[in-house]
């Protein structure tokens, strides 16, 4: 038999609403990929401000270390002597000091001095020495040696002998304008002065190259020199007499050719113009024919202080120029800072970035017009006035951003690589299949309208809408839950109305004897007035009429004269009908009266001692104290125990907080945090306050009320 087909079913035409859902679904992925690419582009946008923000301090930060190394005094040497910088530390050029002169004659003072400068050449085994020259050409025509290194015990010279290779000596030569000077200074010792064990002079004599003075050598008048040696072994371990101390000199040589500048008719040039072209050396010899204990043209000296050093305090890429007041450009002094070491970067990564406008004060709208940071201080030395240039460097730090945005540029790469899959997914797998379920959907729904029925309708088949796979089950699924639900919701519907029934029922029989007791205790005098109205509240709280706080907040409590000292011994002496035992009240001077409910305070004073009862050790009292001032009164009940945590300290008065870690009696665990809130409201309508603190074993409750007259 040829196989009967199956009629074609009638397809409506769908309009747009019918593909809302496939057009919402591109329109969020393609939102999607654009709210990805906005956002890096937001976020390397507010890195750039910050990163500006941040070089801008740091530039001002920079400035400011600059010019507190310039004007310190080893920065103002390094300026002073920018000229003799790169010619070597050895052999010694004389250095512009930053003082007029040095206290040669005072060992702390011509140590701190150099110290300061920062002019001492550094070598091995811990030697030094500073030669120098003072800025004031007035103060004498001298070159200042100050330094130290480590000899043994000090052998001096007597007085009239000849002989110098038995002593310690120092020999100096001075290079300068052609001519070499040449001195030899025997050690002589001096009584020892303070901490200082063995002290001397050095006497300076005329050297004549050979160990011994010529017996007609008469010392140079102004050669003046001193060393001291302290007591200190530089090694504990070795013998103490034999041992190596630290050994200081200090030493001023006269130089015949700055003093006779001083008297020329023609001005004076200070510093010498030669001063770079000059050269020193000093050796402290030994007894004996060893090895000098130090030479300054010895090899590994590290120099001294020089404007190289300022420059490592400047950011990458910052330029500072120093220029002399009066004096051209082409003399200006150039600092730079270390090359900006940026990370490869993609060229229209930097263009993008130097696009980006900085929305912060100051700031220009297009970052092309932005000025680079710039600064100008001026330095005051003793030589003259300086201009110091500080020059930022905004192109490094682009270049520094672009480095790391195109680090993050890959992962941008690999979100929007994946927005791009999931696009690709959900189109294939979900949002055709879920348009031809719409279509065949649409063409059931259409076929089975009124008009559309006919003899065909019995060949209509439906039941693959509801299918195995994930669209399929997800239909059924749904379905079936659906109808569960809408079950369930009628039988809980159901059942929550037969329990209000009963409640209400409950509370229509609990109403009536209330009634009645309220007719027996209707008098505003009558005590069990106010129980019976709190249970009245509660039979409302039952009915669903009101909460808890609103149950409370209406509750009346009268403001009546009341003697609080009296009331207070009254507890302590009864609070062990309640079961709180050890209660102490200590007594005050006399009647207190205050504003107060006497039954309403009796139900805050009980709900403070049961939480003290609670939490106090055992065995441990629960102290009442009362002090007063003309307006006020106060009432603390304070216990030992455990503290308030500081995160329940601000809201332990709330209705329903508690510390879930509070004690209780066996099979009351459950703490409902009422009775605080309670104490808090009727202290209110009492027109007082309660507060609490924590102190040091415990914690203490202060009730503050209203003094009356």
């Amino acid at each position: 038999m040829k196989r009967l087909l199956r009629p074609t079913l009638e397809m409506p035409r769908l309009g747009l609403p019918a593909f809302r859902l496939r057009i919402l679904v591109r329109s969020v992925f393609v939102l999607l990929a654009a709210a990805t690419l906005l956002l890096s582009v937001v976020l390397l946008k507010e890195e750039k401000e910050r990163a500006w923000q941040s070089y801008q301090r740091g530039f001002e930060r920079s400035q400011s270390e600059v010019m507190a190394r310039l004007r310190h005094p080893s920065g103002q040497l390094a300026l002073l002597n920018a000229h003799s910088q790169g010619q070597g530390t050895t052999p010694l050029a004389p250095l512009l000091l930053p003082y007029s002169a040095i206290d040669f004659d005072d060992q702390n003072k011509a140590q701190q001095a150099v110290e300061m400068a920062g002019c001492s050449v550094q070598y091995p085994h811990g030697a030094s020495v500073c030669a120098a020259i003072g800025n004031n050409p007035y103060a004498g025509g001298f070159i200042y040696l100050v330094g130290s290194f480590y000899a043994g015990e000090l052998v001096p010279r007597e007085r009239g002998v000849l002989a110098l290779d038995t002593v310690h000596r120092a020999r100096v030569s001075l290079d300068m304008r052609g001519t070499t000077h040449r001195w030899v200074a025997p050690f002589e010792a001096l009584a020892p002065q303070g901490t200082v064990s063995t002290r001397g002079r050095l006497t300076g004599f005329v050297d004549n190259g050979t160990d011994a003075l010529d017996i007609r050598a008469r010392p140079v008048r102004d050669f003046r020199g001193w060393l001291w040696q302290n007591g200190q072994c530089r090694d504990l371990a070795g013998s103490v007499p034999d041992c190596q101390r630290r050994t200081f000199y200090s030493i001023r040589l006269p130089v015949e050719l700055f003093r006779e500048a001083l008297f020329q008719k023609q001005p004076l040039v200070w510093p010498p113009e030669d001063l770079g072209t000059m050269r020193v050396r000093v050796e402290m010899l030994a007894p004996g024919a060893t090895p000098a204990l130090f030479d300054s043209n010895a090899p590994g000296a590290q120099p001294a202080a020089s404007l190289a050093d300022v420059a490592r305090t400047l950011l990458p890429g910052e330029r500072v120029q120093i220029r002399k007041l009066g004096a051209s450009d082409s003399d200006a002094i150039t600092l730079k800072g270390a090359e900006v070491q940026a990370g490869p970067s993609a060229p229209w990564l930097i263009r993008l970035i130097s696009w980006l406008p900085l929305d912060m004060q100051g700031a220009a709208a297009d970052a092309k017009t932005q000025e680079v940071p710039a600064g100008l201080d001026i330095l005051d030395t003793p030589t003259g006035n300086y201009a110091i240039t500080f020059t930022g460097n905004l192109r490094g730090v682009e270049q520094g951003l672009a480095a790391v945005a195109t680090r993050m540029s890959w992962y941008l790469g690999a979100m929007l690589a994946a927005i791009a899959l999931a696009w690709l997914v959900v189109e294939v797998g979900l949002i055709r299949r879920v348009t031809a379920l719409t279509r065949r959907a649409a063409a059931v729904s259409y076929n089975v309208q009124e008009g559309h029925i006919g003899p065909r309708l019995g060949d209509l088949d439906v039941s693959d809408l509801r299918g195995s796979d994930e669209l399929g089950i997800l239909a059924g699924g749904l379905a079936d839950l659906l109808q569960r639900v809408k079950d369930d919701l009628q039988r809980e519907q159901l059942r929550a109305q037969q329990e209000r029934d009963m409640w209400h029922a409950v509370g229509h029989e609990i109403m009536s004897p209330l009634q009645s007791l309220m007719v027996l205790h209707g008098g505003p005098g009558d005590p069990g007035h106010r129980y019976v109205q709190r249970m009245q509240q509660a039979v409302h709280v039952l009915y669903g009429t009101a909460s808890p706080a609103e149950a409370l907040q209406s509750a009346d409590v009268t403001q009546g004269r009341l003697d609080l000292d009296a009331f207070l011994r009254h507890v302590a002496d009864n609070a062990h009908f309640a079961g709180i035992e050890n209660v102490v009240y200590e007594s005050g001077a006399g009647p207190v009266i205050v504003r107060a409910d006497e039954f309403a305070l009796e139900d805050v004073v009980t709900h403070i001692l049961r939480n003290a009862d609670r939490y106090r050790p055992s065995g441990t009292a629960i102290e009442l104290t009362l002090t007063a001032s003309e307006s006020t009164a106060c009432a603390t009940l304070r216990n030992q125990g455990a503290t308030i945590a500081d995160d329940l300290m601000g809201r332990i008065f709330e209705l329903g907080v508690s510390d879930p870690g509070a004690p209780g009696p066996a099979g009351h665990n459950e703490h409902r945090g009422q009775g605080l809130f309670v104490a808090k409201t009727y202290m209110a309508k009492m027109g007082g306050t309660i507060n609490a603190r924590n102190t040091a074993d415990g914690v203490a409750f202060s009730l503050t009320f209203q003094r009356l007259g």
